[in-house]
């Protein structure tokens, strides 16, 4: 397997578990900050490596009321000083091409959504940065047919690569978690990320809005890291019953702990 550095964290090729977590959406420069600052103090607690994410956008909002977030100007300049702060690196979504330069001055990961995971211009031009690109495979998409993904990104002469699994749709308003996609797509050469709480969502399910069932993301995060994944993708809040994003499938800063306590106890025994 491929191994990915991203800056001082090496992810794949029989490297510790990696955590991507943080809000899903820049609600404030204070929250990111705090939020990051304790995960990252829990992840060396338990010797977990750690990056933080968030969304300077959510362009893919169920309706045109909902929270998006602060811009591309104002959500950069906040994953700046995370970084700076804190020295940890930072994972963020794009949405176009003319977002991908300014986005890459600061991210060290550059995320394709996975409702864009086939968009061909957007992942060559990520690719084309340098920076690691996570693709997150789509809902609609077997594992299988990240290959050709993985091809395009490679053709732009960047092997950098994350695939991310998030489940796939089951009927309306429901996902499903396939864990035979963490080795088939594992098989492909790059390491793959399990993304636990967007796994639970139900996308669309409260009409404007995704529902989500966050009682399932512990679970979910053992059993992935039982089956074998590189890394756990979590949305984490202070209080995911307040979020503006995502809230019902988020888990919340005090029941992460034991949830990492958990995979890290399957990590060593694997």
């Amino acid at each position: 397997m491929m191994q990915v550095i991203v800056n001082n964290i090496r992810i794949g090729d029989g490297n510790p578990l990696v955590l991507i977590a943080g809000p899903c959406v820049i609600e404030s420069e204070g929250l990111c900050l705090d939020t990051a600052k304790k995960i990252k103090l829990l992840c060396a607690k338990l010797n977990i490596p750690y990056i933080f994410k968030s969304s300077f956008d959510k362009a893919n909002r169920s309706s045109l009321e909902s929270y998006r977030g602060p811009g591309l100007k104002k959500g950069l300049a906040v994953l700046s000083r995370v970084k700076k702060q804190l020295k940890v690196p930072v994972l963020t979504d794009i949405h176009c091409q003319k977002e991908i330069p300014e986005v890459a001055e600061v991210a060290d990961i550059i995320q394709i959504p996975a409702f864009l995971s086939r968009q061909t211009d957007i992942i060559l031009a990520a690719a084309r940065t340098g920076r690691v690109v996570n693709i997150k495979k789509g809902q609609f998409l077997a594992p299988w047919d990240v290959q050709p993904l993985i091809r395009k990104i490679e053709s732009a002469g960047n092997k950098r690569i994350l695939i991310t699994e998030r489940g796939a749709c089951f009927g309306y308003n429901n996902l499903v978690s396939d864990l035979r996609s963490l080795k088939i797509m594992r098989d492909m050469g790059y390491p793959v990320i399990y993304d636990a709480t967007h796994s639970v969502q139900l996308p669309g399910a409260c009409g404007g809005s995704s529902g989500g069932e966050r009682e399932f993301v512990e679970g979910l995060s053992r059993a992935a890291v039982a089956f074998g994944c590189d890394g756990l993708f979590l949305e984490v809040h202070p209080d995911p019953d307040k979020a503006l994003c995502d809230g019902p499938n988020m888990i919340g800063l005090k029941e992460l702990e034991k949830l990492l306590r958990q995979v890290k106890s399957i990590e060593k025994a694997l």
